[in-house]
């Protein structure tokens, strides 16, 4: 026995043509055991994204470019203040991938979904970092240092340049050694960071 051809519908013709292939469906499969069932199809509306403006040019030949591209004045966002400050007391004397690499921790954390979610409450989390005191960030002299430190917490929210530490939630000076049994990620300046 010979089947015809199958019929090419094309989408937009779908919703039209259902009930005449089901009608056609149970004509042919009358007294059958089974019965097909079709879902009508709606058509799917997405939203197009709006493109996300740039703040910055990401082809930068260096993270130093990408730290001096950087505008540092005026207000600063409460979230991108909280990581400067940490990378300024943690790690204000590091060379800048050391910073960045601070920054990412901050920021990793505060997205891993197993501290808190603001860059400010993994902070003053309790025995997490030495600088703070009474859960309470100390305020940073305004200088160069600092003004570099909000740079680099710049390039990391804005993801400017590579994470030096994927992933990595932690992070020790190199004069210590905790014995933490953590994937190690990276050893940058005087940090060693895990995972």
């Amino acid at each position: 026995m010979n089947d015809p051809e199958p019929e090419t519908v094309p989408p937009a013709d779908i919703a039209e043509k259902l009930p005449a292939l089901r009608a056609a469906l149970v004509a042919q499969g009358a007294g059958a055991t089974r019965s097909v069932e079709f879902a009508e199809s709606k058509p799917v509306v997405q939203p197009v994204p709006e493109p996300e403006e740039e703040a910055e040019d990401l082809d930068f030949a260096s993270l130093s470019d990408a730290v001096a591209a950087q505008e540092v004045t005026g207000a600063v966002d409460r979230e991108l203040r909280c990581v400067a400050i940490g990378v300024y007391y943690e790690s204000k004397g590091e060379p800048l991938s050391g910073q960045l690499a601070v920054a990412n921790v901050i920021l990793n954390r505060a997205a891993s979904g197993r501290y808190p979610s603001s860059t400010c409450a993994v902070l003053t989390q309790r025995s997490q970092f030495s600088f703070v005191r009474g859960g309470r960030l100390p305020t940073p002299p305004n200088n160069a240092a600092w003004r570099r430190a909000l740079a680099v917490a710049q390039v990391a929210e804005r993801n400017l340049w590579e994470n030096p530490v994927p992933r990595a939630l932690f992070f020790h000076a190199n004069y210590v050694s905790p014995n933490w049994r953590r994937p190690r990620v990276a050893a940058i300046g005087n940090h060693i960071f895990y995972r």
